[in-house]
């Protein structure tokens, strides 16, 4: 569960809107080379067709942008 309150059903009510006369579904679920979830939602709107990519972040929140890559990172300890 999402620590933060973004699940995928509260980002698909933000962005889209879904109402039962125009509801969104899920039309492609993938995963990137580093086992990211996304997910493609789509929903017909009066202006036409919308279609928004969902990513899966680390702290199991749902967000329209992808999560930072982890960097590799060195570091040095000093000894006395």
């Amino acid at each position: 569960m999402s620590t933060t309150g973004k699940t995928l059903h509260w980002a698909v009510d933000k962005w889209l809107a879904p109402t039962p006369a125009m509801p969104a579904r899920v039309v492609r679920f993938c995963r990137t080379q580093m086992h990211r979830r996304c997910v493609c939602v789509e929903a017909v709107h009066p202006s036409g067709l919308l279609s928004i990519f969902f990513f899966r972040h680390d702290d199991g929140s749902w967000n329209v942008f992808p999560p930072a890559e982890t960097r590799p990172a060195m570091s040095a300890w000093r000894t006395a």
